[in-house]
């Protein structure tokens, strides 16, 4: 990815150029061109592209913009070390969807949730895996989605580094959700990173423990550009320190909307950068931590990463343009908003489909005496006739306990639905009986 362009020192261009900038002021176009560029809050290196008033010059142009940035900026100081004095703005896009996103993504659990109550374990279960593989993959996962879910429905044991990152990552966010109503602490952070990276590592020490060396660097890995060199390790105790006070602030004096608090968390993590590896996804972890401590509870069942990985450069960009302007949060705000509103279509999108899904459960809802998850398992087994299926994997796909899971199999097998073979001393294995459809035909005529 090419690393975008520093802007131009406005400090020098208002020294140098006062009478021609006064000048500029003073023209309606000019005026209503920076409007239009500040209500897109375009960067330096996006500006640079864009067609101009007549006569004017860039440099000049984008000094004024800044002028205008800068009159309602609010300021946000992390720690005294030096280059962790951030700003930011929400602009109108973004409070307009701050206000859509304090509407469907938060609340009671009641018959406006577009979550089916019925259906809620099966979804939940499906956007945390789906959030394990995407967040492992943006730090270089080389697996596909399908292979992982695999891996993770039939608690199938990891077979190399990268099927290690994501069942560290889903197991992770599981135990996230168990944490909503406890502070963020420093012992907290470290606990989280562990449970990423375990054993999942180039060097195990690693592992839940702050970096000692400077020798880190965010980097192109197809060019090997530097792109991001992160504070001295020796500061990180007291970043981190700032970062968990910044967290945990919940006064109305010092109030901020809590879905930009986490972001402002998710930016701060890679910035600290305090670990050797494994920052992105300790990051987007405590991301989704602050949201669910704040009540929205609809994050649950959005996967972020998976909108992120669709598009990785933009979402490096928003980092790189905060940190070559000045440390402006704005960008990397106005980002992840836009990645909220994507996943949350997407989860919309995704919950309509299924609901179109549930019409085909039809002609099996017709059968008495099963329940929700058996009928689930038949329709699996009708559209596939090789499909084999474990106790683990309908623990893993409905969130249920082993013995539950169990009963749900060998009542279809006592039905006659499916057939059951040993592997192994303990092992069984679920298969489609042979007559399956015949069957299925009987029991509908009862």
């Amino acid at each position: 990815m090419r690393i975008p362009e520093p802007p131009p020192d406005i400090k020098n261009i208002f020294e140098k150029e006062k009478e021609e900038l006064f000048n500029y002021l003073r023209r309606e176009d000019i005026q209503n061109f920076i409007k239009r560029i500040n209500n897109q809050y375009l960067s330096w290196d996006e500006f640079k592209y864009r067609k101009s008033p007549r006569g004017t010059k860039n440099e000049l142009l984008w000094a004024l913009v800044k002028l205008i940035r800068n009159s309602d900026m609010k300021n946000l100081k992390i720690s005294k070390i030096k280059s962790f004095n951030f700003k930011y703005k929400l602009i109108n896009k973004v409070q307009q969807k701050l206000h859509e996103f304090d509407l469907n993504l938060g609340g009671s659990l009641g018959t406006n949730s577009i979550v089916p109550e019925e259906e809620r374990e099966k979804f939940l279960i499906s956007s945390i895996m789906e959030e394990a593989i995407a967040s492992s993959q943006l730090e270089g996962a080389a697996t596909t989605r399908k292979v992982a879910k695999e891996m993770l429905k039939t608690s199938r044991k990891p077979k190399n580094k990268s099927e290690k990152m994501i069942l560290n990552n889903y197991l992770t966010i599981k135990k996230i959700l168990e944490l909503k109503d406890k502070k963020l602490t420093k012992d907290t952070i470290l606990e989280i990173h562990k449970s990423m990276t375990r054993d999942a590592l180039d060097n195990k020490e690693d592992e839940g423990k702050f970096r000692v060396t400077n020798d880190i660097h965010v980097i192109d890995n197809i060019t090997g550009k530097i792109f991001y060199s992160p504070p001295d390790f020796k500061h990180i105790p007291q970043l981190i320190d700032g970062f968990c006070n910044f967290a945990n602030k919940n006064g109305a004096e010092e109030f901020m909307h809590p879905i930009v608090k986490a972001i402002i968390l998710h930016f701060l993590m890679g910035y600290i950068h305090p670990f050797a590896d494994g920052n992105g996804r300790t990051a987007r972890a405590i991301f989704y931590w602050y949201l669910l401590v704040h009540g929205y509870w609809l994050f649950e069942f959005m996967s972020i990463s998976r909108t992120i990985i669709k598009s990785p450069s933009q979402y490096a960009r928003a980092y790189l343009y905060t940190e070559g302007d000045e440390n402006d949060l704005t960008y990397f705000i106005n980002y992840q908003v836009r990645t909220i509103d994507l996943a949350l279509k997407d989860l919309g999108e995704y919950i309509a489909s299924q609901i179109k899904e549930k019409e085909k459960l039809y002609e099996f809802l017709r059968i008495e005496g099963l329940n929700i998850r058996q009928i689930h398992i038949l329709k699996k087994f009708s559209e596939n006739p090789k499909k084999v299926m474990t106790i683990k994997e309908v623990e893993n796909v409905f969130d249920v306990v082993y013995q539950t899971a169990r009963n749900d199999l060998l009542k279809l097998e006592d039905l006659g639905f499916l057939i059951k073979k040993k592997l192994g001393k303990q092992k069984f294995l679920f298969l489609r009986a042979e007559n399956f459809k015949d069957k299925i035909k009987k029991h509908l005529k009862k």
